[in-house]
């Protein structure tokens, strides 16, 4: 199979992974109401669950590309998939917040089995060296496409079934995955000596490295963003936002209430991805990847900063999700790409799992503040603040990034 073409197996199976993965994680924000009327918790509970999730998936992605490395990418998505499943379907029985929250550390390990860490891994040493910023912009894309969809068919399902039914039928769905394994070939485990070669000297670099500690830095905001709009923004719009004119466009199409627009505008910000995320990946392979960085986390900033200082209407909501929709998951090529030109390919999967860890941490601060600061004030508008500061800070800590391969030592003599 030549490496000079952009559409292989490989990316394509990995693009249907990632695909079902995150149109099922990113649902998770429409439960939020469902959850907390249904047993009368405060909104909190839930959140902190999300928020335990998300944790899990950051400290479950080094892992997994660690076992991917160790054993084969497929044997780590396999167990990433029974867990992700399992964690859903058990869930669906759980009636105490401790309960949901255990079981979502299970949910998160499983996502991060099926996720990014092991799936762009995958795709990028398929890749030619010319064509690896796009095609993980591809890959990329793929799970914005999974995001247009899960919202929206989760509103869909519990107009039908009660919560614990959806989860059940999540579940279910989570186990598709397999079906394409085999378009990513063998993924043959490590040697010994490779994998002593991994763990032993070149994390110790990479740890060693400044900057590998500012793109760890740097890529906490992007978590606590994306942590915060897609577990908190359809509550948000649905209590927050202004009407929905019953003679307008909205209403035409069938978004009647608030509660709706809340499902489609996660929706929008998945399907307005898919074109940025492309557009990342294309950049990246022309233009210097840090900066380019830089300014998606620029650009963040002051779309979230001009969103909050105006009233919240639909048409604001809808605006607002296709601009912060194109810059959603921009950075995931141009950082995972930036990981592989610096470290190499060849233990892509672990040291870019170490980087989504920060992600991670920051999706756990944001799902959770977000909860936690509700609670006490009523809003969501500190932690939309505390948003638009790290996400300023994110712009800064990657000016200084030396964009250039590490120079390994030369062996001793």
């Amino acid at each position: 199979m030549s490496q000079s073409r952009i559409l292989t197996p490989v990316l394509i199976g990995g693009s249907l992974i990632l695909l079902i993965n995150f149109a099922l994680r990113a649902s998770f924000g429409v439960f939020q109401i469902p959850i907390a009327e249904d047993f009368g918790w405060p909104r909190a509970e839930f959140s902190l669950a999300i928020a335990i999730q998300n944790l899990a998936w950051g400290v479950g992605q080094p892992i997994f590309g660690a076992l991917a490395e160790r054993w084969g990418d497929r044997w780590a998505i396999i167990l990433g998939a029974i867990l992700y499943s399992t964690g859903l379907i058990l869930t669906a029985f759980a009636t105490t917040p401790a309960g949901v929250q255990l079981l979502e550390i299970m949910v998160g390990f499983g996502i991060a089995g099926t996720g990014f860490g092991v799936i762009l891994a995958v795709v990028g040493r398929a890749a030619s060296d010319e064509n690896r910023s796009l095609a993980l912009g591809i890959a990329t894309a793929a799970g914005s496409a999974g995001q247009v969809f899960g919202a929206p068919l989760a509103e869909v399902l519990l107009a039908f079934y009660p919560w614990q039914s959806v989860f059940i039928i999540f579940g279910i769905i989570v186990l598709g995955t397999l079906f394409f394994l085999p378009m990513l070939g063998s993924g043959k485990p490590a040697t010994p000596s490779q994998l002593e070669d991994s763990m032993g000297t070149v994390l110790k670099r990479a740890f060693r490295d400044p900057t590998f500690m500012m793109i760890f830095v740097g890529f906490f905001s992007c978590g606590y963003q994306l942590g915060f709009i897609t577990a908190h923004f359809p509550a948000m719009i649905t209590e927050m936002c202004g009407p929905i004119d019953p003679a307008g466009m909205l209403a035409g199409l069938g978004i009647t209430t608030t509660s709706a627009l809340g499902a489609v505008a996660i929706s929008l910000i998945g399907l307005a991805n898919i074109a940025g995320a492309i557009l990342a990946g294309y950049l990246g392979k022309r233009y210097t990847k840090k900066y380019l960085l830089a300014g998606i986390y620029t650009l963040r900033t002051i779309a979230a900063a001009a969103f909050i200082l105006t009233p919240i209407t639909p048409g604001t909501v809808i605006v607002f999700s296709l601009v912060m929709g194109a810059l959603w998951l921009a950075t995931v090529p141009l950082t995972s790409g930036l990981v592989a030109y610096i470290y190499g390919l060849r233990y892509m999967g672990t040291l870019y799992g170490f980087v989504f860890l920060s992600h991670q941490i920051g999706s756990f601060m944001g799902v959770w503040l977000g909860g936690w600061l509700y609670d006490a004030s009523g809003d969501y508008l500190l932690v939309w603040w505390i948003g638009v500061g790290v996400g300023a800070f994110s712009a800064l800590i990657h000016l200084p990034v030396r964009e250039a391969p590490l120079r390994m030592p030369a062996p001793a003599a």
